[in-house]
């Protein structure tokens, strides 16, 4: 994915000013004064790791009763490239998990088999993870760098959350060209949030959910590594939810989702799909660990992973470029013992993306009138400093 098309340029710089733009306006979460442990990095993104790259395409269309095919459509795709253009000339050391597997997450079988991560990891909804398959390769195929035999197999990592209630998930409204979009209009940066890309349709613990990340940044007595962390959060019951410890789901009762007309959604039957990102030089045994501890991010918003919820989580390190095109790779790992802090990173930052996520997210109609609300923030406020737990706005 080296060279880029240059056809249609002026319209993909546009769509990149209009997302950054968009990044910057919103509030969040540390803005509301909520308050998060450990130290930020500059963006308090996932894009706060050198060379990684963040692209949306969000389709937003029609309005009122379903009619399959034609919409209301609420949906997009999320792409997250570790290397920006680099991304599939140099795989990158990774690893997964999968707390409750009532999900999908492409790919994951040779990335658990060769330790290495090649090429983006995307997100969508449900029933378009096959198209966005077979686009990331065509994407490939049509503006990458071929080696000498070509691209003659590729796995790409394509994960999903199910958005079924606000979008005509049967429509299959995904397309080719959303895929060639979130990846041709991927960027460093700040990364927009909320109801974008392929958190457009989604719900969070009864509120209007979606993208949310942060990062963290180690001191240099910790090696001075960063962590990044990007949810796609579409999971969770209202009285679940916990903000820096406060029982926010139980507080804030109004704007319950009304599943009168769908009655499978009155239990847990979301999902969320982390992204970790880090600098510190980790091998794909290490990335498992590292991955597994983005479940105690999502315990502490106060989720038990039920059921019905595919939880799913990838990570991969920055570190090491080289090494999967190298017949003898000299490389750099981190001692196990001095991966703490970084475990306590993806914790702190795998928990204030997904309240990010919330905060972001607005109010969204979609099927049948479907409504979905997003939380509301001078109530939160209330909450939290009822609780003693609000801190002066940053």
């Amino acid at each position: 994915m080296k060279h880029r098309r240059i056809s249609a340029l002026v319209i993909l710089v546009i769509l990149m000013i209009s997302q950054n733009t968009f990044s910057q306006t919103k509030l969040r979460a540390r803005n509301l004064g909520i308050p998060f442990d450990g130290t930020p990095g500059t963006l308090n993104a996932i894009t706060d790791v050198k060379g990684v790259e963040v692209g949306h395409s969000t389709i937003i269309s029609g309005a009122g009763a379903l009619k399959v095919g034609a919409g209301p459509v609420r949906t997009g795709v999320t792409a997250v490239l570790p290397r920006g253009n680099a991304s599939t000339d140099d795989p990158v050391f990774g690893g997964w998990f999968s707390l409750n597997g009532n999900g999908e997450m492409t790919g994951t079988t040779w990335l658990e088999e060769s330790g290495f991560l090649e090429g983006p990891v995307m997100l969508t909804n449900t029933h378009s993870v096959g198209v966005v398959r077979d686009a990331t390769i065509a994407y490939r195929v049509k503006f990458g760098k071929p080696d000498a035999n070509g691209y003659w197999w590729s796995l790409p990592v394509v994960a999903e959350t199910y958005d079924g209630y606000l979008n005509d998930i049967n429509g299959f409204h995904v397309k080719e060209k959303n895929v060639f979009e979130a990846l041709a209009t991927a960027s460093g940066g700040a990364v927009a949030e909320g109801n974008v890309g392929g958190g457009t349709g989604m719900i969070c613990y009864g509120f209007k959910g979606g993208i949310g990340t942060a990062s963290r940044k180690l001191d240099d007595q910790q090696g001075g590594y960063t962590v990044g962390v990007l949810v796609q959060a579409n999971f969770g019951r209202r009285n679940q939810l916990r903000i820096a410890g406060v029982p926010v789901g139980v507080e804030i009762t109004e704007h319950q989702i009304a599943y009168a007309d769908s009655p499978q959604f009155n239990q847990d039957v979301g999902s969320i799909i982390i992204v970790v990102a880090t600098d510190a030089p980790l091998l794909a045994h290490q990335l498992k660990r590292l991955a597994r501890r983005a479940a105690l991010g999502v315990a502490r918003t106060g989720s038990v992973s039920g059921d019905g919820s595919g939880d799913i989580f990838i990570a991969f390190s920055t570190a090491n470029t080289g090494a999967a095109k190298t017949p003898l790779a000299p490389l750099s790992m981190l001692a196990n013992e001095r991966m703490n802090p970084l475990f306590e990173a993806t914790v702190q930052a795998s928990e204030e993306a997904i309240i990010n996520a919330l905060v972001a997210a607005e109010t969204m109609s979609g099927i049948n009138n479907h409504q979905v609300f997003a939380i509301p923030q001078d109530k939160l406020r209330t909450v939290m400093k009822k609780y003693n737990r609000l801190m002066e706005s940053k």
